[in-house]
């Protein structure tokens, strides 16, 4: 029996811990999405605590929680941040074969060098000793990225964010880069006439000119595109349930937006059609600067009417959607690519039964222009564990070419989170490492650990063009 979480983690066979330790395990790391706070950086903070580190907006931990029977009140409510992590320590032991157990210990190994299981018995004293550590200089939120090897860090942004913190980060000389990115959902969603209105008005508001019409709002979002590409912004991002392609005219949607603008109630159809245009049009920018953009499709969001009328969004009542996805995804990439307007594209999916069809979709739009053009972007969200993971690195080996990843991602709001990159990576090199014991692939070993350090970090480094 091998000992839990030792130096082989992940890894069965001396041909996968000899790639792990010789080429994946000291690369650097290019986070090119995920959802850390650009203040918190800027600031340069130190947590309160374990708690503040770890629990404060991790709806991962706050599901698990609420499956194991723990009241809210111990989740997202008044409990003091002690008895939070008391209650998230309650829950851990019961998390055997969740991926949850994996990223708690490694995260109290590789930050904290704590190598004891969480449990209820060890819990104060993990608690204690973490926050202490938290508190010290050497734990500074820059400090931990620095600590993990991090060379970019790409944050999640709304158009209208002004980005003064990451123009503070790079006056800082910080020697991580922190860039933005595009993501500009809520200007494209007319589902609430109100509250798209009301993100109109501060559009207004900021750019000094009066959005009448749907020309001037689009000249008034590309400023704000223009923007953030003057301040190191390379990647655009989606969070969208499927891809929107409905066919449309110019003269339809100047008279959707006027009944946005007047605040009335949209069709269906209306709303796809805005949807779509809305969505070309950035893909067109995109293009245009050289960005790479992003699109994570399939996630049900808002199950729970009680809890999101008590708790809001973001608070872990999404889930995976079963949406139709090829048809449309076709129609919006070849519309694109018809006139040779087709950016960088990675595409991400969160129903596991489409990882065949985007492994396969993906190789309809590789021109030869640039490797890796269109990226199948890494499992993500309720994928991103061993059996996800997994699963998409096969679907891509066997539909495209696993050796043009971009790699790896956090796609997410913690700080301690790094290490799965290091959770990918040992089961990058497992994979290779067994097909090579198994006579599959060939011997070569600086060959093959070439093309893992390539997945790591190179291929991440050359697409995007920090």
């Amino acid at each position: 029996m091998k000992a839990f979480l030792d130096d082989d983690f992940l890894l069965n066979g001396k041909t996968a811990q000899r790639l792990y330790r010789d080429y994946a395990a000291n690369m650097p790391i290019i986070d090119y999405h995920c959802h850390l706070p650009p203040d918190e950086i800027a600031a340069d903070i130190n947590f309160h605590n374990l708690t503040h580190a770890w629990l404060y907006g991790d709806h991962y931990k706050w599901r698990a929680m609420r499956a194991n029977g723990v009241n809210e009140y111990y989740i997202t409510g008044k409990a003091s941040d002690e008895e939070k992590f008391l209650k998230w320590a309650e829950t851990v032991p019961y998390t055997l074969r969740n991926p949850l157990y994996h990223w708690t210990h490694l995260e109290l190994r590789r930050y904290f060098g704590v190598d004891k299981l969480l449990s209820p018995d060890t819990a104060k004293d993990i608690y204690d000793e973490c926050s202490s550590k938290l508190r010290s200089p050497d734990y500074t939120v820059k400090n931990l990225l620095t600590k993990m090897k991090v060379e970019v860090v790409c944050t999640t942004d709304d158009p209208l964010d002004n980005l003064a913190h990451h123009q503070k980060i790079k006056q800082d000389n910080y020697t991580v880069k922190v860039l933005p990115a595009y993501r500009p959902d809520k200007a494209m969603n007319p589902d609430d006439t109100f509250i798209l209105n009301e993100y109109i008005n501060k559009l207004e508001s900021i750019s000094g000119v009066e959005i009448q019409d749907f020309g001037i709002y689009l000249d008034a979002l590309k400023v704000r595109h223009n923007h953030f590409a003057a301040n190191g912004c390379k990647l655009s991002d989606h969070g969208l349930e499927q891809i929107y392609a409905e066919d449309y005219t110019d003269a339809e949607i100047g008279a959707i937006f006027k009944k946005i603008r007047h605040n009335y109630t949209l069709m269906p159809l209306e709303i796809l059609k805005f949807k779509s245009a809305m969505l070309y049009n950035f893909a067109l920018w995109d293009h245009e600067k050289g960005w790479v953009q992003q699109f994570h499709l399939g996630a049900l969001r808002n199950n729970n009417t009680r809890a999101l009328s008590t708790l809001g969004p973001d608070t872990g009542w999404d889930s995976i959607g079963d949406f139709s996805q090829a048809r449309s995804l076709s129609k919006f990439l070849n519309k694109l690519d018809t006139t040779n307007q087709l950016a960088k594209t990675i595409i991400y999916n969160l129903n596991p039964a489409d990882n065949e069809m985007i492994a396969a979709m993906i190789g309809n739009f590789n021109d030869g222009s640039v490797a890796g053009k269109v990226q199948f972007g890494s499992a993500w969200w309720f994928l991103d564990q061993k059996d996800g993971m997994t699963k998409q690195l096969n679907a891509l080996s066997n539909m495209g070419l696993l050796c043009r990843m971009v790699g790896m991602l956090t796609d997410s709001r913690s700080f301690l989170s790094f290490p799965r990159h290091e959770y990918f990576r040992r089961l990058l090199c497992n994979l290779f490492g067994e097909d090579i014991d198994n006579g599959e692939l060939p011997g070569d070993i600086a060959w093959t650990g070439k093309i893992i350090q390539d997945i790591c970090y190179y291929n991440a480094k050359n697409y995007f063009d920090f």
